[in-house]
């Protein structure tokens, strides 16, 4: 695909207006409080996994409604003291998949928790725990961007970013990590969910957002046809009459609202040619967020942004501001 979004100058100044709902704090706040009248309940069970440098920890907690979540943590086995924490949350479709996969945070001397997204995993990693949904679930498109749409209560995402902050919250009763020295990341679906953990959250100190999806949702229908955007798209074209019902929903979920609420360092990341999270998508969450920040603009990629070269420059951002 070739350029189809704004110039980059463009891009760097597009802030667009937000459709904030007005009870949209209230909302969070209620939801969050209703999750923290359950116990953490983190419990690590070590696994052999064949490393002999890192340890593995199979981990359950309590998350959205006090369900049983899933996550892996790593940790080197050379650690003294209370380690930095790396949080990283996975892409649209993705479970948590094996613990061996997650390596090079704790080669250099991170812990990291890895977030099993509930209901997900079948077509990208293998997931092990399942959707307990809330509510009354309406007919959705397949995927999961539809899932209980017509109201924010039932809505899918509720209950994922509320499972991510609530492993945050367990991260910081850990003794095994300084509570100090959290940060979040992840890519795509992953960047949307750690820009609703920064702006829900005051326990995250470093953010590494990548390619975000959820940002922006009426600017992205409108001028993307890839996947999973589309599965918002084939559901309005089909619920003709609920259309605006849907896009208020969304309301409550764009990565855009979180952004203007986080505080902490960010390092964000945008692919010029990405379809998937389109650009301006990304830079109205980026120019929206508070806290302060610094963008890799990946000029000729796809949805696959920096790849190994962003990786790389996570891991120079986080040690420098920790090392």
């Amino acid at each position: 695909m070739a350029f189809f979004d704004f110039s980059l100058d463009e891009l760097r100044a597009y802030r667009p207006e937000r459709h904030e709902p007005a009870d949209f704090d209230a909302f969070w706040a209620e939801t969050l409080a209703a999750a923290r009248q359950h116990p953490t309940g983190l419990t690590l069970e070590p696994v052999d996994d064949g490393l002999s440098l890192i340890e593995t920890f199979d981990v359950t907690f309590n998350g959205y409604g006090g369900q049983p979540i899933k996550a892996w943590l790593n940790l080197p086995r050379a650690r003294s003291g209370p380690l930095p924490l790396v949080v990283s949350f996975h892409g649209y479709t993705c479970g948590r998949g094996f613990g061996f996969q997650y390596t090079h945070w704790p080669a250099a001397g991170f812990a990291q928790l890895v977030l099993d997204n509930r209901g997900q995993g079948a077509t990208c990693l293998r997931g092990d725990t399942p959707d307990i949904a809330d509510g009354g679930i309406f007919p959705a498109a397949h995927g999961f961007m539809t899932r209980g749409i017509l109201a924010p209560q039932g809505y899918y995402y509720r209950r994922l970013f509320t499972d991510a902050i609530r492993l945050v919250d367990a991260a910081v009763t850990c003794e095994l990590f300084d509570p100090t020295r959290i940060a979040v990341e992840g890519g795509s679906q992953g960047g949307g969910i750690g820009l609703a953990v920064c702006g829900l959250s005051p326990h995250p100190a470093a953010a590494m957002v990548d390619v975000p999806f959820l940002c922006h949702y009426r600017r992205a229908i409108r001028i993307t046809d890839a996947h999973p955007y589309q599965e918002i798209v084939e559901y309005c074209r089909n619920n003709r009459d609920r259309v605006e019902q849907a896009l208020a929903t969304l309301d409550y979920f764009d990565g855009v609202q979180f952004a203007a609420r986080a505080r902490c360092q960010a390092l964000f990341s945008v692919g010029l040619l990405d379809e998937v999270c389109p650009p301006s998508t990304v830079f109205a969450a980026y120019n929206h967020y508070a806290g302060d920040k610094q963008i890799n603009v990946w000029e000729y990629n796809h949805h696959e942004g920096g790849g190994i070269y962003q990786e790389r420059a996570k891991l120079r951002f986080l040690t420098r501001l920790w090392r």
